[in-house]
């Protein structure tokens, strides 16, 4: 077994044992509190520039399998896990966590205090961190963290489609922009019916118009929002078509800020699948599946209505526009891994296309 050492910026450091890729690998460091679905959260591409720590003690015990992921293949930047199932049991399992992830080259760490970790993010917010096989010399490994913090990932660009491509449906044309979509988001809107095409977080409008669509979704996806301001005059534009119009997470932040609503960045992200929202119409609240550092903020706006709200942090969670078509929230509805309640939003959105 290969030593591994966790560093973050900070300067705090944990000693275990390497787990899937050999190597280095930089990225901020968020925690999970999902128990089950962490084959769901290898492979959102939300997570691409993060090393993500699994709060649940054990992780991999019911393997790999080829019909659990959300993208062509796991995004996060690193793992960091408090015991690795080498045994996995489920009929389904094809492969063990640690092959997976060396076959993607992904570099984590087994046999650390994840709780620990969890509490120092929460206390001190989150922050940048370095995994490595190579070299235990704690100066080292953070002059790296330093040098990496000079550089601007393009992270959506990383993990969006390159090409237009068609999921055929009977229904309403709806074009998808993607910023690191996950694939349960174009399961649940085709089961719908819709004919979605998926276009590149940066087609221009006259791109998306030639297959005249009733309808957009802006996707899920990496990092700061504020990061795209290049695609703002294109966001815009398909707002003033008065078209329906469906947010979800990163995308949710994009659709507000381009209508003059305002972004910041949480203390430590929410990131699981037990986050309870309170939707503000009928009143219920809802568990749900999030993942995000940045939020909109809470305030009176003119034209917008809050319609979702944080139960634990009252962070804004969804708001609908008071004169367009549009439905837009910060959870990710799609529920991969659960829970499902807030397959709703997509009913929604089908009845604003169908004029209902």
């Amino acid at each position: 077994m290969k030593k591994a050492i966790l560093v973050l910026e900070d300067g705090l450091t944990f000693e275990g044992i390497s787990l899937g890729s050999e190597g280095e690998t930089i990225g901020e460091i968020v925690f999970n509190t999902c128990m089950t679905g962490y084959q769901e959260v290898l492979s959102d591409p939300s997570y691409n520039g993060q090393i993500v720590t699994m709060t649940y003690p054990l992780i991999g015990n019911y393997g790999i399998n080829s019909e659990d992921v959300e993208s062509y293949k796991p995004h996060v930047e690193g793992f960091i896990v408090r015991e690795a199932c080498k045994t996995p049991s489920n009929f389904r399992a094809q492969k063990t966590l640690h092959e997976y992830l060396k076959e993607n080259n992904i570099v984590a760490i087994e046999g650390v205090d994840t709780r620990a970790i969890t509490e120092h993010i929460r206390n001190k917010g989150s922050m940048l961190g370095i995994i490595s096989t190579e070299t235990d010399n704690k100066e080292v490994l953070l002059s790296k963290i330093s040098e990496y913090k000079k550089q601007k990932p393009a992270l959506v660009k990383e993990v969006s489609t390159t090409k237009v491509y068609r999921i055929e449906g009977s229904g309403k044309k709806v074009a998808v922009l993607d910023f690191g979509i996950k694939q349960n988001i174009l399961r649940e809107l085709s089961k719908r019916g819709l004919d979605l095409y998926v276009f590149p977080y940066n087609s221009s409008l006259d791109q998306m118009m030639k297959i005249n669509p009733e309808g957009f979704v802006f996707s899920n996806g990496p990092g700061d929002p504020t990061d795209l301001e290049e695609i703002f005059p294109t966001l815009k534009q398909i707002i003033e078509l008065k078209k329906p119009i469906l947010g979800i997470c990163l995308g949710h932040q994009l659709l507000g800020l381009c209508l003059g609503l305002k972004t910041y960045k949480l203390k430590f992200g929410h990131h699981g699948g037990n986050h309870p929202v309170k939707d503000l119409i009928s009143g219920k609240v809802y568990i749900t599946s999030q993942n995000h550092n940045y939020a909109i903020e809470y305030k009176e706006y003119e034209k917008i209505k809050i319609t979702h709200v944080n139960v634990n942090d009252k962070t804004v969670e969804g708001f609908a526009h008071l004169d367009l078509p549009i439905v837009s929230v910060q959870y990710h509805p799609e529920a991969s891994p659960g829970p499902h309640d807030s397959k709703y939003i997509f009913d929604q959105f089908t009845k604003l296309l169908n004029g209902v």
